[in-house]
């Protein structure tokens, strides 16, 4: 029996490193690369209009913390499970939530997505199943051009290793058994659709080459490591980022504190530890998130 509202909560994704793997089906492309899921996230409640549990706003509502606005991968997501509101269907409120700061390289439109299509499966009674779920939402980044590999590292929680790209069914998954503090610091957007529509021959190079240190030793340190190269021979990191990094570096104090790298596709850095706190910035504190994309109570 249809419940009619749901809420799914997914995390945030820092991807350290990654090559760029397009195709012309959008289940077959994607990114090989690693990075790290976080406990900050994302929160996604969608409900039948005139519910009052997604919205406060008018019928088929969409909101973005509390704001009108919307999604384009939600949009397709929902219009893909059948609940979106158009044509001749009742209309659906939307509303997502996050403390992220959106285009920094924290994945939050693939985690809207994915939050989009878990709640409205479950409040629809959709009856997919969950790789299903993952491959409407990691369809619809592709699609809109906004991420190559978030949907499916963020649906595995952890430090998740894309071996292959793709959607599940299509794609490889491995992860470094590992949980740590995550601090990071923002200074501001970068677009990851123009980086992924321009030339990406030099930048999945680096990340092919950081992919093959990580697989050879799998451990934090080692990624960590893999990220600052990458940076460096992708020719991505931007003056703020460079020195915070440089700064993490020189007050390194214990060998429990792996340094910090830039947050592919951000103008964010993070670091695994007290990196940040203790070269003097004031940043978001958080952790490695072990679950992985859900629903939840709410």
């Amino acid at each position: 029996m249809s419940r009619q509202r749901s809420t799914a909560f997914v995390p945030g994704h820092v991807t350290a490193f990654f090559s760029a793997h397009p195709a012309e089906r959008p289940a077959a492309a994607g990114s090989r690369g690693a990075g790290v899921t976080l406990t900050d996230g994302v929160t996604v409640r969608v409900s039948a209009s005139g519910d009052g549990d997604a919205s406060d706003g008018p019928a088929g509502s969409r909101t973005i913390d509390g704001k009108s606005g919307t999604i384009g991968a939600v949009e397709d997501v929902l219009a893909e499970l059948g609940v979106s509101g158009n044509d001749d269907r009742p209309p659906v409120d939307v509303a997502v939530e996050t403390d992220l700061p959106i285009g920094a390289g924290f994945g939050v439109s693939g985690a809207a997505a994915l939050g989009a299509a878990f709640a409205a499966n479950d409040a629809f009674d959709r009856g997919r199943s969950e790789n299903d779920l993952v491959r409407l939402a990691h369809e619809a980044e592709v699609g809109r051009g906004t991420g190559l590999g978030d949907v499916v590292a963020q649906a595995r929680g952890g430090v998740p290793i894309r071996l292959e790209p793709g959607a599940p069914g299509v794609g490889a998954l491995d992860g470094v058994p590992a949980t740590a503090r995550v601090e990071y610091v923002t200074f501001g957007e970068l677009s990851t659709e123009d980086v992924l529509s321009g030339d990406t021959t030099a930048l999945s190079a680096a990340g092919e080459d950081a992919l093959d240190q990580l697989r050879a030793d799998p451990c934090l340190p080692t990624m960590m490591d893999a990220a600052r190269g990458f940076a460096r021979e992708a020719d991505l990191l931007v003056p703020e980022v460079a020195e915070a990094i440089a700064a993490v570096g020189d007050s390194l104090t214990t060998p429990d504190d792996y340094g910090a790298a830039m947050a592919m596709l951000g103008r964010t850095v993070f670091a695994l530890g007290t990196g940040l706190s203790d070269a003097g910035y004031d940043p978001e504190v958080c952790r490695i998130d072990a679950a992985g994309a859900r629903l939840v109570e709410r």
